[in-house]
C-alpha cells in the first residue's frame, strides 16, 4: 500500500510539473512583451525553462520506472518519451515551437495519468514485495 501512495503522489507532482512546463511555453510568447512590466522577465530566461524540463524528466523517470516493476504497462513510458521528443522537436523546428513544446507537456501529464491508472489497476499483492523493500 506504501507503494501505491508513494508512487501516485509522485505522478501528482509530475503531473504538475509538466502542466506548468506546458502552460509557462503556451503562454510565453503571448505575455513576453508584458513581462517587464509586470517585474517577471525572469520567466522568459532559458534557465527557468530547463529546469521545469529537467525536473520534469527527473520526476517522470522516476515515477515511470518505479511503478512498470509492478504494472509492467508500456503505455505510460512510451507516451512519456512521446512527450519529451515532442519538446526536442519544438526546440529544432523553431517555426512549431510554440504549438508543440505544450502538447509535448501535456503528453507527459498524460503519460503520469495513464501510469495512475496503471497502479490502480494493480492486484494488493503484487505491491506486498515493494512495501517490504
Amino acid at each position: 500500500m506504501k507503494f501505491r501512495i508513494k508512487s501516485i503522489a509522485l505522478d501528482q507532482t509530475g503531473i504538475t510539473t509538466s502542466l506548468a512546463c506546458a502552460i509557462h511555453c503556451a503562454a510565453l510568447p503571448l505575455v513576453a512583451t508584458f513581462l517587464p512590466l509586470w517585474g517577471m522577465e525572469f520567466l522568459a530566461n532559458p534557465f527557468i525553462e530547463l529546469t521545469m524540463l529537467t525536473l520534469s524528466l527527473c520526476i517522470g523517470l522516476t515515477s515511470l520506472s518505479i511503478a512498470y516493476k509492478n504494472h509492467k504497462q508500456k503505455l505510460p513510458i512510451s507516451i512519456l518519451i512521446l512527450g519529451f521528443s515532442t519538446i526536442a522537436f519544438g526546440h529544432f523546428f523553431e517555426d512549431f515551437e510554440a504549438v508543440l513544446i505544450p502538447i509535448g507537456g501535456f503528453l507527459i501529464a498524460l503519460a503520469h495519468l495513464f501510469n495512475i491508472k496503471c497502479i490502480r489497476s494493480c492486484k494488493p499483492h503484487q505491491h506486498l514485495k515493494n512495501d517490504n523493500e
